[in-house]
């Protein structure tokens, strides 16, 4: 469905001015459909408190998974997002594994001390970063040149579902699937081209077990899925909200000293 009306947007731009303007009025109603059913999605969890939301906690753990297979236990994790660029984790029950994503750079604190990233597993966070739908909701939709496609109905995980994409100025894509009765999301998933073999690969996420904390209805359970391959699901036990972080939290050097003592 999405490639089809890809393909016809670009047909239209060989087409006579009528014909143009005629089916511009169908793209406007498609779009505002397609804003209608996201504006939606963003007062299910939660309207303009969720936009405004100062940080998010999240604790729980997390399992690896190998061309779709399990490739170990579980694994204890904290996670802090501070909305645009901030996001650090918390690994092992002794939580002396760190990772800090600040910006565009990312650095990892043990008992070795800080080190930056692989620039590999840097890109690879960014890039989901970059395509959340958060990103998409808080950047791409008020972007005046992002052109927002509804592409209908359909099943997603037993559940009625809306499905929107919007195509960036940037030409990258985003679609998400909603809940058609809670118009909570189902679904998140993008394409990215591999910088060195240069093939596509498509990056999507789902979002179950809905529980509401502090007024923000939140996904418990998380999947990761890689070209169909499922490759992480992340299970939470807790959730808080716009907690007062300390004056260094965000400090890779202030974390260092901490787990070195």
């Amino acid at each position: 469905m999405r490639r089809a009306l890809l393909a016809t947007l670009a047909v239209l731009a060989l087409w006579t001015p009528l014909n143009l303007r005629a089916q511009t009025a169908d793209e406007a109603k498609n779009a505002a459909q397609a804003r209608t059913a996201l504006d939606a999605m963003v007062q299910a969890l939660g309207g303009q408190a969720w936009l405004d939301m100062k940080n998010v906690t999240r604790q729980g753990h997390l399992a690896a998974f190998f061309q779709g297979k399990p490739s170990g236990g579980t694994t204890d994790f904290w996670e802090f997002h501070v909305w645009p660029d901030h996001d650090r984790y918390e690994y092992t029950k002794h939580r002396d594994v760190l990772q800090f994503y600040i910006g565009r750079q990312g650095w990892e604190v043990t008992y070795k001390g800080k080190k930056e990233l692989p620039q590999e597993q840097v890109d690879d966070y960014l890039r989901r970063r970059d395509h959340s739908i958060e990103t998409a909701i808080k950047v791409w939709l008020k972007d005046p040149k992002t052109i927002l496609i509804y592409e209908g109905q359909r099943l997603a995980e037993r559940h009625l579902a809306e499905q929107v994409t919007l195509i960036s100025a940037q030409n990258k894509a985003i679609t998400i699937l909603m809940d058609k009765q809670t118009h909570l999301p189902l679904r998140r998933s993008f394409e990215w081209r591999d910088p060195l073999y240069k093939d596509k690969n498509l990056d999507a996420e789902e979002y179950d077990d809905y529980h509401t904390v502090n007024g923000f209805p939140t996904p418990f359970t998380t999947t990761r899925f890689k070209n169909g391959d499922m490759t992480r699901q992340q299970y939470l036990d807790k959730v808080t909200y716009n907690q007062e972080l300390g004056a260094d939290f965000w400090s890779v050097d202030a974390a260092d000293r901490r787990i070195k003592k």
